[in-house]
């Protein structure tokens, strides 16, 4: 056992037994009590006390206490402190000692001093009310230790005490983002200690592969915690954390060696660890050696604590090969036993060899390798391609293109992996099929089929340096699944040394279908398959995949298949191929790099000539370098003569929105959170982080390319779970998703480029402003487009047409005018009413007065006429009637010539007007044109000649 400076205090017994015969002193003999020392003082000491031992009969006096070792001492590692004589002793043989720490590898149970302690959920609506995680814990699987697959939070806690500065590290493996794992440490006070979120947040890892992970300690009381918490949405299962080899330093000292675990030990004494059992041995608890089993019928793998049978051969336990081209080019499968063999032929029951296969011509080679009539293909020198050269004005196009499959390519590798069970670990994880590569056999079928593809870095094309956007390379692969059972595929990127992120997943049967993965970042990487047929240990299922392709652009070590053309130098004699400037094409007449035109974007991957810039879609323009269309927040739609303009400025920052709570099945809280950029213009990119794995982005520095969990889109989406209820201090923020990299276009049509709105999601107007559609698209996959619509229901740009002027009365002198919208108002923002006018109006009043002054005299000479013409009216009247009178007189002779003037007349005899009457009819009928039954008189003036009667 590890003393580890808990307070101890000085015992002395005596025990006073009283008596008729007086007192009697019990004494301790020295098989009866142990040393130990006390707490360090103020100065640094300690002493070295002797401590009785429990149920002791006889008993002699105990040894004084004497002053003990300074307490930072402790001992070399393979060395132990023995307390009698405060001395350093080596460990035995089948034991070891870490001098100053403390190692915890053997996980049959749960060491001393380590507790799991899990949280009840808080259930919501549509949770178990009875769900309780009373049965969760971290459980121990022999060599590791396992956490728990459920919803619930488990803490695996250890406290230690140590004297001086010291460090702890253990390593994991963390294969799911569905499960949170954080590693954090308390002092006695429950006060959690600073931490970096790299240190507190622990980095995924690729299935199959132990990370190790190292904090430094403080003296004193540290309490470690361990912690789990997972989310499951839907029915997918979690996979567990799995932890080994917890190391501490910095414990002052320690007073016994440790035993080797079973299925090690260790040789001789002064032992600081102890060594695995070879193959076919194997050792108990505290080995010094391993015992030799009968390998006629027995077998064990390295490091094991028994024996086991060899049981009898199946179809298990040998795989297919095909053989290398020989010189004639032909290769034949042949079948291989798995090796290390640990089953029986020749028993009842077992499987033998199939025989091997007929020779075939051996399928060609990939495309930049060739054939130099050896037995094996050979890639293409640098600047040449399959067929040949490269001619002048173009270069060759470098990467991997694998679809035959005979040899495993040399940059790739694969493996078997099974973390409580090594049979597969000599074993290959896939097998080459001719025309494709497909999983193997392996251990057992939980077991992970690895294979990996290691690309050291990319490298793009001289003409397209520059002008590829953020795409230095792709790889894209085809593949099938044929599974019967809960199979499951991974496909990882690994960065070397650093931190792996699961691309995609897959799970039961799939027909045949490609992935594509963009690089953005240039740095070195490994792709990383890994199949596994299902969960629990079986024997029984036979599920596959297959891949029957593998490409990769622009690696640095690629062969090339093909050539494309460069842009080259200005000059009519060049030769040399030049990179492109960012938003530039290579024109396929001249080979001169240029410019895309306006509002175009360059697109990725396209043949040189002006269709490489695609036209950006409505209401959209594109970035200075051509990589992307946006849209500047301004919308503007004619119709019927009526121009509309529609100003989203104030949504031009990135919103965010959080739509919830959900619930999963078990109960827990969750959230999802939007960051929506509508427009997406230079510096409006919506970004999600998660802060569980990728919390050391923003704490430390990483190198350059290095793979973040960071989402920079148009839209994203992240999974949010509160801090309540789950024993974390923060709200977790994971599953960073883009749901929109590709801005379509904005219009009032329903369909864009493919992408149907939902009118029926949004609720109608009355009025007859349209409705706006943003059109997003997010192309995860070749064969799987993600679309988003964004309709905006708001009011037009207010513009002049929107209101009217009012003019008020003329008020001493002065008139207002005034400015109204028109109703009902369907605009916003915009232009702004104009303000009052205040006007003099003299102008108006003259042209009133100057109209007045012309009407009266207009009508005083109107009535002058009408007196003037009544007035002669009345006289002709008058005579006429007067004639008349005279020529109805019988027997009465003519008069005169003239006629006799009446009393009153004199001034009226200047007459020499002619006027002609009708007899008998007045002169508003004559003057109405009434020409029936009239008789004619003439009147003359007195100087007429004689009166003319008719």
């Amino acid at each position: 056992d590890i003393w580890s400076g808990h307070v101890l205090s000085t015992i002395q017994c005596f025990i006073s037994m009283l008596s008729t015969s007086g007192k009697y002193l019990c004494i301790f003999i020295s098989s009866d009590y142990y040393y130990e020392y006390t707490e360090c003082d103020s100065t640094g000491s300690r002493w070295r006390v002797a401590i009785p031992q429990r149920g002791q009969g006889s008993c002699t006096s105990l040894p004084e206490p004497v002053r003990g070792t300074e307490c930072t001492f402790s001992c070399e590692a393979g060395e132990f402190l023995e307390l009698s004589a405060q001395e350093c002793t080596q460990c035995a043989a089948g034991t070891y000692s870490l001098g100053s720490g403390v190692r915890f590898d053997d996980w049959e149970s749960l060491p001393a001093g380590f507790s799991s302690l899990a949280t009840d959920l808080d259930n919501g609506p549509g949770g178990d009310d009875n769900l309780s995680c009373n049965s969760s814990s971290w459980i121990p699987q022999g060599s590791y230790l396992e956490s728990n697959r459920d919803e619930c939070t488990v803490s695996l806690i250890y406290a230690v005490h140590l004297k001086k500065q010291g460090s702890v590290s253990f390593e994991y493996q963390y294969p799911d983002d569905n499960l949170f794992f954080q590693f954090f440490i308390q002092n006695d006070q429950c006060q959690e200690l600073d931490q970096t979120a790299d240190k507190k947040w622990l980095q995924l890892t690729t299935q199959g592969n132990w990370a190790t992970h190292s904090v430094n300690l403080k003296s004193g009381t540290n309490i470690l915690y361990w912690r789990t918490a997972g989310i499951v949405i839907g029915t997918k299962v979690l996979k567990p954390v799995l932890l080994k080899n917890v190391h501490i330093e910095g414990v002052a000292y320690t007073s016994e060696c440790f035993p080797c675990k079973p299925g090690t030990f260790s040789p001789t004494p002064g032992s600081s660890r102890c060594q695995p059992c070879p193959r076919d041995t194997h050792s108990g608890h505290g080995a010094s050696s391993c015992t030799l089993c009968n390998t006629s019928t027995h077998y064990a793998p390295e490091g094991s604590s028994g024996c086991k049978a060899r049981p009898p051969c199946s179809t298990k336990d040998y795989f297919q090969i095909h053989t290398p081209c020989d010189k004639e080019g032909k290769t034949q499968v042949m079948y291989r036993w798995v090796q290390p063999q640990i089953c029986l032929v020749s028993v009842a029951g077992a499987e033998t060899l199939p025989p091997s296969g007929a020779r075939e011509p051996c399928p060609p080679c990939n495309p930049g390798f060739y054939n130099n009539d050896t037995a094996t293909c050979s890639p293409c020198p640098p600047g040449t391609f399959s067929d040949g050269s490269c001619p002048a004005g173009t270069e060759p196009v470098v990467g991997y293109q694998y679809k035959w499959w005979n040899v495993l390519p040399a940059n790739m590798k694969t493996s078997c992996f099974n973390v409580g069970n090594s049979k597969c670990d000599g074993m290959n994880g896939w097998e080459v099929a001719g025309d494709h590569i497909q999983s193997g056999a392996g251990g057992s079928d939980n077991d992970y089929l690895i294979l990996n593809l290691h690309v050291p870095g990319f490298k793009t094309p001289t003409s397209v340096t520059g002008g590829a956007g953020t795409e230095f390379g792709r790889i894209v692969f085809e593949f099938e699944m044929v599974c019967s059972a809960d199979c499951e595929l991974y496909f990882m990127v690994v960065r070397t040394t650093t931190t792996t992120k699961v691309l995609e997943s897959w799970n039961g049967s799939k027909d045949r279908q490609s992935y594509t993965h963009i690089m953005n970042k240039n740095a070195s990487v490994s792709y990383t398959w890994a199949f596994q047929r299902t969960n629990q240990p079986s024997d029984k299922v036979s599920d596959v995949v297959r891949i029957h392709s593998i490409t990769v652009s622009n690696s640095v070590d690629g062969v090339s298949s093909e050539c494309r053309a460069c842009a080259l130098l200005a000059q009519p004699s060049g030769s040399l191929c030049v990179p492109c400037p960012p938003g530039h094409y290579i024109h396929p007449h001249t080979s001169q790099c240029t410019e895309c035109p306006p509002n175009t974007r360059l697109t990725s991957h396209s043949s040189p000539g002006p269709e490489a810039c695609s036209p950006c879609g409505p209401a959209s323009k594109s970035t200075k370098d051509h990589s992307r269309c946006f849209n500047d927040c301004v919308f503007s739609y004619s119709e019927n003569n009526v121009s509309l303009r529609f100003d989203y400025s104030s949504l031009g920052s990135v919103g965010t929105l959080m739509n919830g709570p959900s619930f999963t099945s078990k109960g827990t809280k969750y959230y999802h959170l939007f960051n929506i950029s509508l427009c997406g213009g230079e510096g409006r990119r919506a970004v999600c982080t998660d802060n569980v794995t990728d919390l050391s982005s923003a704490d430390s520095p990483r190198e350059s390319g290095e793979i973040t969990n960071v989402v920079d889109t148009f839209i994203c989406q992240s999974t949010i779970i509160p801090s309540s209820g789950r024993g974390f201090r923060t709200a977790l923020s994971s599953q960073s998703i883009s749901l929109a990299d590709t801005f379509l276009g904005a219009t009032v049509a329903l369909n864009l480029d493919g992408v149907q709105a939902r009118p029926d999601l949004f609720p109608q107007t009355s009025n007859k402003i349209p409705d706006v559609n943003f059109y997003y698209r997010y192309v995860a996959l070749t064969v799987c487009v993600c679309v988003c619509v964004c309709k905006i229901k708001s009011c037009p740009h207010c513009s002049p047409q929107d209101y009217h002027q009012i003019e008020g009365a003329c008020k001493g002198r002065q008139q207002d005018k005034l400015f109204v919208w028109n109703e009902p108002k369907r605009c916003v923002g915009g232009v702004s009413l104009p303000e009052k006018l205040t006007l003099p109006c003299e102008s108006l009043d003259f042209l009133i007065m100057m109209g007045a002054v012309i009407g009266v005299f207009a009508a005083a000479v109107l009535l002058s006429i009408t007196c003037y013409f009544w007035k002669k009216n009345k006289r002709l009247e008058y005579k006429y009637s007067k004639l008349v009178m005279s020529s109805n007189k019988e027997c009465e002779l003519p008069g005169a010539d003239s006629c006799a003037m009446m009393e009153g007349e004199e001034n009226e005899g200047d007459m020499e007007d002619e006027v002609v009457y009708s007899k008998k009819i007045s002169l508003i009928r004559k003057l109405k044109g009434n020409r029936d039954n009239y008789e004619n008189v003439q009147l003359n003036s007195s100087q007429s000649n004689g009166l003319v009667w008719g």
